[in-house]
C-alpha cells in the first residue's frame, strides 16, 4: 500500500486530498501546524504537527514517513491579509524544505502551484496577456508576493527533481471551490459587465474534486513524468455562463488580439494535464444548478 504525505491536510484542499486518499485505501499522513481534535480525526490517517518553514522538522516528519509521494498544499493563500515577505518567505521556505526532504526520501512531489504566477491576479494594474487562451507557455510576470513566491516555488520543484532524480508535478491551480459554493453563486447573480471590475483570472475557477483528480493522477506511480512538470488545472468554462471573450472585452475595455476563445470557454488551456496526466476536468458550477443545489 502506498504512503502519501500530505502538508497543509487542515486546509480546503487538504481535507478533501485526506479524504479522498485514505477512503481509497493509502496510507495517509496528514500534516499541517496543529493536529484536529481527537473527535475530528480518522482512524485510518496518522496525523503529524509541524513547523514546515524550519527544515529539520520538516526532514524529520518526511523520514519518519518514508512516504512514496507528498502533497503539498500548505501556504499562505493570498497576499491580502498577511505582509508580504511573510507571505513569499513562508511559502517559499516551506516549499524548499518539503521538496528536499521528499526528494531525498524519492518520493514523488505533487504540489499546489497556482494561475496567479502569471501576475495578473494581485496585480496594482489590471492587464491581460498578450494571448488567451493563457497556457504553460504564457510568460509569468507576477508583481505580488503570492505570485511570486508560486514562480520560485515551481524553480525549487524542478531543482529538487534534478538533484534527487523524482519527478515533481506543479499544478497551476485556479479559484478553487466546492459543492454548494456560494461565493460563486453570488459572484455570477450579481455579475454586470457595466459595473463589474477586471478579474485577473477571467472568471475561471476549478472544482476540489477536480483538483483531487488532478492529484490522485499525480501520485500515480504509473504517470509517467521525467524531472519537473507545470500543469493548468482548471475547470471547462469560465463560472457565469457567459460568452469568454466578449465579457473580458466588456469588463477590461479590450482584448488581446490574440483571443482565440470559443463560447464560455475557459481563458486557460488545460491541454497539457491531459496529454500528461490523463487528467479533464469533470464537474461544473451547471451541475448544482441543474440539480437545484444552486440556488437558481
Amino acid at each position: 500500500m502506498d504512503t502519501v504525505l500530505i502538508t497543509g491536510s487542515a486546509g480546503g484542499v487538504g481535507a478533501w486530498t485526506v479524504d479522498a486518499l485514505a477512503d481509497a485505501d493509502r496510507e495517509v499522513v496528514a500534516v499541517d501546524r496543529r493536529t484536529p481534535p481527537n473527535d475530528e480525526r480518522r482512524d485510518d490517517v496518522d496525523y503529524v504537527a509541524a513547523d514546515l518553514t524550519d527544515y529539520g522538522e520538516t526532514r524529520q516528519v518526511v523520514e519518519a514517513a518514508a512516504p512514496d509521494a507528498v502533497v503539498h498544499l500548505a501556504a499562505i493563500p493570498h497576499p491580502e491579509d498577511h505582509a508580504g515577505s511573510r507571505v513569499f518567505a513562508n511559502n517559499v521556505e516551506s516549499a524548499y524544505n518539503v521538496f528536499d526532504a521528499a526528494g531525498a526520501a524519492d518520493a514523488r512531489i505533487v504540489w499546489a502551484s497556482s494561475e496567479s504566477l502569471y501576475g495578473t491576479v494581485f496585480a496594482e494594474d489590471d492587464w491581460l496577456p498578450d494571448r488567451l487562451p493563457i497556457d504553460e507557455e504564457t510568460p509569468t510576470e507576477p508583481e505580488d508576493p503570492y505570485g511570486l513566491s508560486k514562480v520560485v516555488g515551481e524553480e525549487v520543484a524542478a531543482a529538487a527533481a534534478r538533484r534527487h532524480g523524482v519527478p515533481a508535478i506543479s499544478l497551476r491551480l485556479s479559484w478553487v471551490t466546492y459543492p454548494d459554493d456560494e461565493r460563486r453563486r453570488e459572484a455570477r447573480e450579481t455579475f454586470d459587465p457595466a459595473t463589474a471590475e477586471p478579474s485577473g483570472n477571467c472568471w475561471s475557477s476549478v472544482d476540489v474534486r477536480d483538483v483531487v483528480s488532478a492529484i490522485e493522477a499525480g501520485i500515480d506511480p504509473e504517470t509517467e513524468i521525467d524531472g519537473h512538470e507545470a500543469v493548468l488545472i482548471v475547470a471547462a468554462e469560465n463560472f457565469l455562463g457567459r460568452d469568454t471573450a466578449a465579457t473580458i472585452e466588456a469588463v477590461h475595455g479590450d482584448r488581446p488580439a490574440d483571443c482565440d476563445l470559443d463560447g464560455d470557454e475557459s481563458a486557460f488551456d488545460c491541454s497539457k494535464a491531459e496529454r500528461l496526466l490523463g487528467w479533464e476536468p469533470e464537474h461544473s458550477w451547471r451541475d448544482e444548478v441543474e440539480s437545484g443545489r444552486d440556488g437558481d
